[in-house]
């Protein structure tokens, strides 16, 4: 019984900082290595030209969908996604 009494005092006790690894060393703005604004203009620049026919089309889909059912869905598809289309392209022009 000895020794449990030992074994959880021992884990009651608070840690001091000299029990602490000295390895550790906190990392600070002036060690971080500095990323290259550079590269990431130029990825986001890719990226945004990539999305815009992805994003075009699902405004398109969502707005036909939206037509669709203020309509009943009593229709023919094809004329909803034209109108989409067409209500897209005038919001926003290529």
């Amino acid at each position: 019984m000895a020794t449990a009494k030992k074994a959880s005092e021992e884990k009651a006790k608070p840690k001091k900082a000299a029990d602490k690894p000295a390895d550790k060393v906190k990392k600070t703005a002036a060690n971080k290595p500095k990323a290259s604004t550079a590269t990431k203009k130029t990825s986001t620049a890719k990226t945004a030209k990539a999305g815009a026919p992805e994003q075009r089309y699902r405004m398109i889909e969502v707005a036909a969908y939206y037509i669709a059912e203020k309509n009943g869905f009593a229709g023919n598809a094809a004329d909803y996604w034209v109108q989409a289309e067409i209500e897209i392209n005038a919001k926003y022009p290529k």
